[in-house]
């Protein structure tokens, strides 16, 4: 008899891939529990689709990422407040809520705006100390253009993009060019007098996080890419010392938050690092960020990524403001450093240095890192971002195949940064953990790239599932080319997911989402929506208990968090 074809089920597939998780628990050092108990997890789904139009399994394997992470968080639950009677602790995750958490960006609204809605920005704190972000031209200095070989660079401006505009030839500022298509071909000529190997060498003197946009068949013959694809997603590795268990406080009666009482400490920018403490702040930890009055951010990812946190203005570079900083840190359980590696080292606040502290005050640390490039390696102290690791690794190529072009394209949505939050997150869980059942310290790792490595070890969909998924989409998504802005392919996908997933993908700002919730803001003076938690914990309370704040709204006080908060759910 012939072979039967099975629809392809993505709920089934999430669940394969908690499996292929599981089976990579002791280099992740899960708890073993997490192995014996991954029956007790369900994966549910409306209509059981594939909504990005991308070859890669996301909602899948952010679903299953969330199922580990809800699989920790419910042993840290059975430490704090006993195990259920006879079973297992259920975990149910949806694939439509991993859905919207691989995209909250574009889910969040300030005073009924999104991201992309004119008139957003003067419901804003504005932090783009450099316009950077919102002046077109200086936007479109991260982006990816062709070179003069014939190869696919990204250049990449971060929040400051002089450097790397007067890098090929521009000005960094041109306040008469703000036609789109015209900011886009005056670049590109320019990034096309130069080869690929030109502008690495060019990058790399200027310390720019640029990029060449690499095969992934090509990617893993680097010497980079050759030691990173034999490296687990994440890691937690225990620090040096010898400090025994650090049991969780004591909990309120009837509070079943499992972090109440651990204090986190954010130093972070932009998407993958604030999701790691944004994450923790729903199982109820006191999350405290903290950033340079000096340093640029985007203002509108702050009304996402800093949901349930303070957010305080810190100068570490002056004596006042790292004493400040001393004395937060010497009350922290969770220290998270986005960062590029070493600059908190050369301001002594690196993992070992906090280890140290951790061992004379007799209570140990997690020390989280999360970069681009991994910490092995020849590139791992090179600066990167979502699309960075995207076109290095192979996904944007991987993305331009798949819609029919013979270039790459950076696919839609942070999605690498979430999957990097969350993978930090389940790290940050499991070293807590650790800590209050063995002892000592640990030092917890994850980066842009090892999501992206895992997406390819999972698998793409199959040519026929492609297929298939190819003919779902709109004309409009096909359109889309190598050098479209981020904003501009994720505008247009989250436009087609609106027209084809109505009942997913509300549109009218004035109507509720199951997978988001609203609140009053007292920061921002406004009702803002926000993409709710997705992993649903038996016995756990999962949920924020302050609304989101613009960075440096808040004292840099672990005692403020005692205070009352005036936000409150809608």
């Amino acid at each position: 008899m012939g072979s039967v074809n099975v629809p392809y089920s993505p709920t089934n597939e999430a669940q394969r891939i908690l499996g292929f998780l599981c089976k990579q628990s002791q280099a992740l050092n899960l708890p073993d529990a997490v192995v014996e108990n991954q029956d007790a997890v369900s994966f549910n789904s409306t209509t059981n689709s594939i909504y990005f139009p991308i070859p890669f399994k996301e909602t899948e394997t952010l679903a299953a990422l969330k199922a580990v992470e809800g699989l920790v968080a419910g042993e840290i639950a059975n430490l704090r407040y006993g195990a259920p009677s006879q079973r297992k602790r259920c975990v149910e995750i949806s694939l439509e809520a991993a859905t919207y958490f691989a995209c909250q960006a574009y889910m969040a609204k300030v005073g009924g705006l999104g991201k992309l809605d004119p008139g957003v920005k003067t419901k804003l704190k504005d932090t783009d100390l450099l316009a950077a972000q919102s002046n077109g031209y200086r936007r479109m200095s991260a982006n990816l253009y062709k070179t003069k070989d014939e190869r696919f660079f990204h250049i990449h401006g971060s929040l400051e993009a002089t450097t790397t505009l007067n890098m090929i030839g521009l000005e960094g500022h041109r306040p008469e060019l703000t036609d789109y298509e015209e900011i886009i071909k005056t670049i590109e000529e320019k990034v096309q007098k130069f080869t690929a190997a030109e502008l690495e060498t060019m990058n790399a003197e200027r310390r720019q996080a640029g990029v060449t946009a690499y095969k992934y068949e090509d990617f893993v013959k680097t010497p980079h890419g050759q030691i990173n694809v034999k490296e687990s997603p994440w890691s937690v590795n225990p620090l040096k010392g010898t400090i025994p268990p650090t049991k969780f406080p004591p909990a309120p009666a009837g509070n079943y938050k499992i972090l109440r009482g651990i204090k986190v400490l954010e130093l972070c920018r932009i998407i993958a690092g604030p999701t790691i403490t944004r994450i923790l702040a729903e199982y109820g930890a006191d999350v405290l960020k903290i950033t340079s009055p000096n340093l640029s951010d985007v203002p509108f990812f702050q009304v996402d990524g800093n949901m349930g946190k303070h957010a305080a203005d810190l100068d570490l570079k002056t004596p006042e403001g790292k004493a400040e900083f001393e004395k937060l840190v010497a009350g922290v359980d969770v220290f998270v450093d986005g960062y590029r590696p070493g600059a908190l080292e050369k301001l002594g606040y690196g993992p070992e240095k906090l280890a140290e502290l951790a061992e004379k005050r007799g209570k140990g640390i997690v020390y989280v890192n999360e970069n681009c490039f991994g910490y092995k390696g020849e590139w791992a102290g090179r600066p990167g971002w979502q699309q960075i690791a995207d076109c290095v690794t192979g996904v944007a190529w991987a993305q331009g195949q798949f819609m029919g072009l013979n270039t790459p394209v950076v696919p839609p949505f942070p999605i690498s940064d979430y999957g990097t939050g969350c993978m930090g997150a389940i790290a940050a869980l499991t070293g807590l953990y650790h800590r209050a059942t063995k002892g000592g310290s640990y030092h917890c790792t994850s980066s842009l790239m090892q999501y992206d490595l895992l997406l390819f070890a999972i698998g793409q969909y199959s040519a026929e599932t492609q297929d298939q998924l190819r003919k779902e989409q709109l004309p409009e998504f096909f359109a889309l080319r190598h050098h479209d802005s981020v904003d501009r392919i994720s505008a247009t996908t989250l436009q087609m997911l609106r027209k084809r997933f109505p009942d997913l993908f509300v549109a009218d700002s004035s109507k509720s989402s199951p997978y988001t919730e609203k609140w009053f803001a007292e920061k921002y003076g406004e009702e803002i929506e926000v993409v709710k938690p997705v992993a649903k914990i038996e016995g756990v309370e999962n949920g924020f208990v302050r609304a989101s704040r613009p960075n440096g709204s808040d004292k840099p006080l672990w005692e403020d968090f005692e205070v009352d908060e005036k936000d409150y759910r809608i």
